[in-house]
C-alpha cells in the first residue's frame, strides 16, 4: 500500500504565484509597462527571464530576493497537511511538478523545512549567474499541444511512474492537487481509481466541470479543495481503509 500524491506549487502550496511575487523587488514593487506588456501566451519562462535581467539590471541580489520569496504565505491548511504526511512518508511518495522554478522552490521549502517533505521536484532549472542575475530555462521539450512549450505534466508524471516501476515501486492511487489550467493534461492521464483534488474557485475545477457538462468527463475521481485540511482528512480515511 503506497500513495503518490502530486503536487502543483504556486496557488496550491503556496497562496500566490512565486513568479509574480519576486516583482516585490524590483523599484517601486512594479515593472515598467513595455516589460509587463512583453508576454506571450505560452512562452512565461522566456518572459520571467526578461524580468529576472531587469531585476540584476537594478542591483537586485540573491539574498534580497531570497527575503523576498520566503514571506509567500502557504495556503491555509498546508503546514499541518505537510507535517501529517512528513509524518506517514512510508505510506506517501510525493512529488511536486510546477512551472516556477528550482531556486524559489528550494528557497521556500528548506525555509520552512519541509524538503524532506517531497521525494523529487520537478520544474525549470534556475541558477545564479556569475554576475548575479538569476536565469531560468525549459524544464524539458514535449509534444504536447495542449501545454506550455517548457512543460507538459503528463508527460513528467508519466516518465516518473515508467521510472518507478522499474525499480519495483506501484501505487495504490494517485493523488494530483493543483489549480492551474496547466493541471488539466496529467488529470485526464489518471485512472478510476486515482483522484484530482482541484481548488475550488481555480481554474483546474473550472475546466473539470466543463468537460462533465460537455459529457467528456475525466476518468478519475474528483474531490475539490479549499483549505489543506480537506486534503489531509481525505488522506486520513485512505490510510484508514
Amino acid at each position: 500500500m503506497k500513495f503518490l500524491l502530486v503536487f502543483d506549487f504556486d496557488h496550491t502550496i503556496i497562496d500566490e504565484n512565486s513568479d509574480t511575487w519576486i516583482v516585490k523587488c524590483a523599484p517601486e514593487r512594479k515593472l515598467p509597462n513595455g516589460l509587463r506588456n512583453s508576454y506571450q501566451p505560452g512562452c512565461w519562462t522566456e518572459y520571467m527571464g526578461r524580468v529576472f535581467v531587469y531585476l540584476g539590471d537594478n542591483g537586485i541580489k540573491e539574498d534580497e530576493m531570497k527575503r523576498t520569496m520566503t514571506t509567500i504565505p502557504f495556503t491555509a491548511g498546508m503546514i499541518d497537511l505537510l507535517g501529517f504526511i512528513g509524518e506517514n512518508k512510508e505510506l506517501f511518495d510525493c512529488i511536486i511538478v510546477s512551472d516556477s522554478n528550482t531556486v524559489f522552490i528550494d528557497w521556500i521549502l528548506k525555509a520552512a523545512d519541509f524538503h524532506k517533505v517531497f521525494d523529487e521536484v520537478f520544474t525549470n532549472p534556475a541558477a545564479f549567474s556569475s554576475t548575479g542575475y538569476l536565469t531560468v530555462q525549459h524544464f524539458h521539450a514535449h509534444r504536447c499541444a495542449k501545454c506550455p512549450k517548457n512543460l507538459c505534466k503528463r508527460k513528467v508524471l508519466k516518465e516518473f511512474l515508467d521510472k518507478q516501476l522499474e525499480r519495483g515501486v506501484s501505487y495504490t492511487q494517485i493523488v494530483y492537487i493543483g489549480d492551474g489550467g496547466n493541471d488539466l493534461c496529467p488529470v485526464m492521464f489518471l485512472k478510476k481509481t486515482d483522484i484530482a483534488m482541484p481548488r475550488q474557485g481555480y481554474t483546474l475545477e473550472k475546466k473539470i466541470s466543463q468537460l462533465a457538462q460537455s459529457l467528456s468527463p475525466v476518468q478519475c475521481s474528483v474531490l475539490v479543495w479549499s483549505s489543506a485540511i480537506d486534503i489531509m482528512s481525505y488522506l486520513k480515511r485512505l490510510i484508514k481503509e
